[in-house]
């Protein structure tokens, strides 16, 4: 009866070791398997188009970069991504005085809600829970990733 309980015990614990006891813990973002130190995320409009060639400069780089054709921005966290918006402003339905909607993503579509930013004319917020964000008209924001 001793090696059932045993073996009993073994293979709850074996389980629980190898699922990770279901507990989350993850990252909430994408990570690079090139480099695991890098993340990276993706700035989309309300159509699920991308906003590729939007400036932006983080914590852990030299230079600015530009958003890719996909929108994807990578940077290792714990960093603050600066994004310049200039040129993004009444283009929602034509709408002169709408700005355009930005969200930021992961790789499989899902919003990154609650990410902490400021921005130059804006002011402060974090990001509501599909992922978008308001801004002013050629703003620039300072996102704490």
């Amino acid at each position: 009866m001793n090696k059932k309980v045993l073996g009993l015990l073994v293979s709850v614990v074996a389980v629980f070791a190898l699922s990770g006891c279901g507990g989350g813990g993850g990252s909430d973002y994408y990570v690079d398997p090139v480099d695991p130190a890098l993340t990276t995320l993706f700035l989309i409009d309300q159509d699920g188009n991308s906003y590729a060639g939007i400036p932006y400069l983080c914590d852990s780089m030299y230079d600015w970069e530009y958003t890719k054709a996909n929108g994807e921005f990578t940077f290792s966290p714990p960093d603050n991504c600066e994004f310049d918006f200039t040129g993004l402003v009444g283009n929602y339905n034509d709408d002169p005085y709408i700005d355009d909607i930005v969200y930021i993503v992961d790789d499989l579509d899902n919003p990154k809600p609650n990410i902490p930013y400021e921005c130059s004319y804006f002011g402060a917020s974090s990001t509501y829970s599909d992922g978008s964000f308001d801004y002013d008209a050629d703003d620039r924001c300072t996102f704490y990733l």
